[in-house]
């Protein structure tokens, strides 16, 4: 019994020119078998000329796509030409196919990009922008980065600015890549009017108080978001270790740093929205379209992972500039300045191909808590302790109608966690939040 059609089967009642989209979709997908001399329901049509196609359809297919598929003809006159994936991506008239279940899509646009990008290995970054040239390269940039790369690149000083853009792959044959021009360029948003960062306050997910917008190139971004962030719109607590004085930003400014630049390097340029960075009162979150790559869940950014960037020059260029490592640890430190600092670990979301890192203010705040797996008593005893200071086990059944049991199970819960704490013994006892004294 034949096959139904599928992601990796058609039929075809006669041969024509457009099965080369259908050729072309099964090389550029996992493959498939054209099958010509059937209609859509499997049934024989009575293929003509059949000894004649079996010569002309493979040397139309390598003529006209470049690649040799097998064609093989059976007893009944059925003509099977079985198509294997291919490492390049095969077009046919200009145009690049894809399978998709039954059908045959033609890509274009961003999925077009993101196509070529994987078959090619070359990415975003490393494609030529012929439109720039020396003259759009900031100096101030490159002699700054110079500075920053000498721990790693001894020689870079000495060098002529040509030598080092050609030995970090940043030029080839004159012709630079996108990655100098959106690293050192001097007029960035005339290349790429997206690649800026959006920052705003937000009282609610609808209600924007205040709006900065970030251009320039990626050195620039970086240092003007951060100093933006910190003088406008973060607070900092005054702390003194003996006569020494400390200013700490209520988010730890390296996991910042850290947020940042991820966002900057891992971006999927091909895609035209900005970075966003949104500050609430309870917490931080930063935008930056461009999924993980399959072999990196996010679910392993808060353990050791593999570091598979999707723009290898500008995560390159970081690195020697020393503001990066080349191990995967970024997210690790983000995780760890958090906790140092007594906030809840920041959450990792990834979806609809959108990055997205949530840094939480407060310990206490009901996504955290619920992440924690409180139940919903215990989230609002956490609220009336913040109020009230403390409480006891029989007010704790008086306020949510519990027996004794009930209250004790929570509380001690809550112990287990490390988020109450007791004093006090039997009827005595009273129970508070641990960071209050």
């Amino acid at each position: 019994m034949l096959k139904e059609e599928s992601q990796t089967v058609e039929y075809k009642q006669t041969w024509r020119n457009e099965c080369l989209k259908v050729v072309s979709a099964f090389a550029n997908s996992d493959g498939g078998a054209l099958v010509i001399g059937l209609d859509d329901k499997g049934n024989p049509s009575g293929l003509k000329n059949a000894k004649r196609l079996l010569e002309d359809i493979p040397n139309t297919i390598r003529n006209k796509l470049g690649i040799i598929p097998s064609v093989k003809l059976d007893k009944k006159n059925i003509i099977k030409v079985d198509v294997s994936p291919s490492s390049v991506p095969i077009s046919y008239n200009g145009k690049y196919y894809l399978r998709s279940g039954s059908t045959v899509q033609e890509l274009r646009g961003k999925e077009l990009a993101d196509f070529l990008t994987r078959k090619t290995g070359v990415t975003w970054d490393e494609a030529f922008e012929d439109r720039a040239n020396w003259d759009y390269l900031d100096e101030s940039t490159i002699e700054n980065f110079k500075r920053f790369a000498v721990d790693r690149i001894p020689s870079i000083v000495t060098e002529k600015n040509s030598i080092i853009f050609k030995k970090l792959n940043l030029i080839e044959n004159r012709h630079l890549k996108r990655a100098a021009v959106i690293l050192f360029g001097n007029e960035v948003e005339r290349f790429y009017s997206h690649a800026c960062v959006k920052i705003g306050r937000f009282l609610t997910d609808t209600d924007i108080q205040t709006t900065d917008i970030v251009k320039g190139n990626l050195f620039q971004q970086l240092g003007n978001v951060l100093e933006i962030l910190r003088t406008k719109y973060l607070r900092s607590e005054i702390k003194y270790e003996d006569i020494h004085r400390r200013d700490i930003l209520e988010y730890p400014y390296e996991a910042l740093r850290e947020a940042v630049i991820n966002a900057l390097i891992h971006r999927d340029y091909g895609s035209f929205s900005q970075i966003q960075i949104r500050i609430y009162s309870d917490k931080l979150v930063i935008m930056n379209a461009g999924g993980l790559p399959p072999e990196v869940p996010v679910e392993s950014l808060k353990t050791e992972h593999l570091s598979k960037p999707r723009n290898k020059l500008l995560a390159e260029i970081f690195y020697y500039a020393g503001f990066i490592e080349a191990w995967g640890r970024g997210t690790l430190k983000i995780v760890e300045e958090c906790v140092e600092q007594g906030l809840p670990e920041p959450d990792f979301i990834e979806e609809n191909g959108v990055m997205t890192v949530i840094f939480y203010k407060d310990k206490w705040n009901k996504e955290n808590l619920k992440n924690l797996g409180l139940n919903e008593r215990q989230i609002k005893v956490i609220n009336y302790l913040k109020e009230k200071v403390s409480i006891t086990n029989k007010e704790y059944q008086s306020l949510f109608s519990i027996t004794d049991r009930t209250a004790l199970r929570d509380l001690n819960g809550l112990i287990t966690k490390g988020l109450v704490r007791k004093r006090g013994e039997k009827k005595g006892t009273r129970y508070f939040l641990t960071h209050v004294g």
